[in-house]
């Protein structure tokens, strides 16, 4: 499957029936559950998990979600859902970027982002990135193309 951009962290995805809203297709709803699903994994996948993030008191909690919903997916169907770190600031916050597409045809349903931003666990307050974070998260950064204007 082709992505916009190198060496993506997937999830496979099959579109089970309580995902599915009154109109017949998978809920707006579902998709921020996948994006927050496959950021968890992916942030497991290179050794931060939750018990790694209560031994620093620091999390990675969402500042900000955009998502382009370009197509609907629906029940029993087999889905395909990306990331990528596209930035890490080492200092505060890191983006990650996502995109879903459709198993059968490689038909992109959606595309996203989401900025997270450092906190304490035990304060909920914003905190630098620990030297850990920095490092792992840092490491993982797959760079965008610059924007053609």
């Amino acid at each position: 499957m082709e992505w916009a951009l190198p060496a993506p962290y997937v999830m496979a995805i099959t579109v089970e029936a309580s995902a599915i809203d009154a109109f017949g297709h998978v809920n707006n709803g579902e998709y921020l559950r996948w994006v927050e699903r496959i950021s968890w994994a992916h942030s497991e996948a290179l050794g931060l998990d939750l018990a790694r993030y209560r031994a620093l008191d620091r999390a990675m909690v969402v500042h900000r979600h955009e998502l382009d919903y370009l197509a609907p997916a629906f029940e029993g169907e087999a889905l395909v859902l990306a990331t990528w770190i596209v930035e890490c600031d080492q200092r505060l916050s890191l983006t990650r970027r996502f995109q879903l597409k459709r198993e059968r045809d490689g038909k992109m349903l959606l595309n996203a982002r989401t900025r997270f931003v450092c906190a304490a666990l035990s304060t909920g307050r914003p905190q630098r990135l620990p030297e850990e974070y920095r490092r792992i998260y840092g490491a993982a950064v797959v760079s965008e193309p610059a924007a053609k204007g």
